[in-house]
This record gives C-alpha cells, structure tokens and sequence, in this order.
C-alpha cells in the first residue's frame, strides 16, 4: 500500500480536531474524549445525550465522507476476522476505563490543558501502540 506525504492536509485535519475540541470545551464545557462521550451515551438516553449522539454520527458520517471523497475509498475491506476486533474492541474499551480516558481525551485535550497525568497517559498510549506495531510486523511477521 502506497502513501504520500500531504503536510498540508495534516495540519489542516490537526488544526480542525483542536479547533472542534476547543470549541466543546468553550461552549459546553465538555471534553472531547471519545471514549467518555461514547460510554455516556450508551447508558444515558436522555436529552442531556443529544449532542453526544450528534457528536458521534458527526465522526462516523465525516470520516466516511473523507474516505469517499478525497482518498477514493468505496469499500474498506477488513484484514482480521469478527471475533479478533470484538476482542480488541473490548480490549480497547478495558483500557480506556483502566486509563480513564482514551487518547483523544488524553492526547489532544489533556495535553493541550498542560495536564501531567494527560501527557502520561499519551506516552504510555503510544509506548504500547510502537511496541504493538513492532512486534506484529518484525517478530510475528505480519
């Protein structure tokens, strides 16, 4: 698989994540920490939870939108079976409660708060996340 360098895209994309969790925290007071929206939104139904709904339809509508339209994606096909990602969905969802955040929680709004225990918990993410990767790619060969 083939990709390129868009410096631009990057930022831009960076620049609107900050900007959007910026304005969350600004106007409603909330972080914007995925999992914590997600979790929320799943065990309280009522109106308090709109804008969470929103939020998540929001992601999942403007990250297929980006595939569709400037990456030419039409069909993502998928490299492991059901069972391996409903375990590492519940592996993920077990680590963010260990973790009581998730990285977007951590990493984009903790670290821009200047939080100790946020910039931690990013290091620690991405430890695992670069020991995962090497190990799946340079010792299991995948």
């Amino acid at each position: 698989m083939e990709t390129s360098f868009t410096p631009i895209a990057s930022l831009l994309g960076g620049v609107m994540i900050g900007l959007a969790a910026l304005l969350l925290l600004w106007l409603n007071g909330k972080v914007a920490g995925i999992s914590g929206i997600v979790g929320t939104a799943l065990t309280d139904f009522g109106a308090a939870s709109r804008w969470r709904w929103s939020f998540i339809v929001g992601l999942l509508a403007g990250g297929g939108i980006a595939l569709y339209q400037w990456v030419g994606v039409s069909e993502i096909a998928l490299r492991a079976s059901i069972p391996v990602l409903i375990v590492a969905g519940l592996l993920v969802g077990y680590g963010t409660r260990l973790g009581s955040g998730c990285t977007s929680g951590h990493g984009v709004c903790g670290i821009g708060r200047l939080s100790p225990r946020s910039i931690v918990a990013t290091c620690v993410f991405m430890g695992v996340a670069f020991a995962t990767v090497f190990v799946q790619r340079h010792l299991l060969g995948g």
